[in-house]
């Protein structure tokens, strides 16, 4: 599924449909550039799984969980992984394979740790439609 949206508030709506859908122990991957509205995505979903406190990047900590909503929320940004034992440490299994919401930004950098049945959403710019114009695709949802 492609979806074009020309607004930081179009991605935000289009996260909370996908957190409305989520489903436990449902992993979803989140791949593109700096500033490309991954933050924004993830805040969306967030509020589509009824989580109303303040939603950030985890740049400094990994992962960050939220369990305010109807599922727990797991928020991943793995862009300083070192290697991928940093992810064994932290237990990571127990996310993918636990009762919440996993969403992993920058997902491309752990490929070989991501359940087959992810759900994949990327976020591409396109500067030649307009600076708040974005691409995404969205694979594994089950609507393709």
């Amino acid at each position: 599924m492609v979806v074009e949206t020309r607004s930081a508030e179009e991605t935000f709506s289009l996260g909370i449909n996908i957190g409305r859908k989520a489903k436990a122990g449902q992993v979803i991957t989140l791949v593109g550039d700096l500033g490309v509205g991954k933050t924004v995505f993830t805040k969306g979903l967030a509020r589509g799984l009824g989580i109303t406190e303040p939603v950030s990047s985890p740049t400094f900590t990994i992962v960050q969980e939220y369990r305010e909503g109807r599922l727990p929320l797991y928020h991943f940004d793995v862009y300083r992984i070192g290697d991928l034992e940093e992810m064994e440490e932290i237990g990571y299994e127990d996310y993918f394979y636990g009762d919440g919401v996993c969403l992993i930004e920058w997902a491309n950098l752990i490929q070989e740790l991501i359940p087959r049945e992810a759900v994949s959403v990327v976020i591409e710019k396109d500067l030649e439609k307009g600076l708040d114009y974005r691409r995404i695709i969205i694979e594994g949802m089950g609507e393709e």
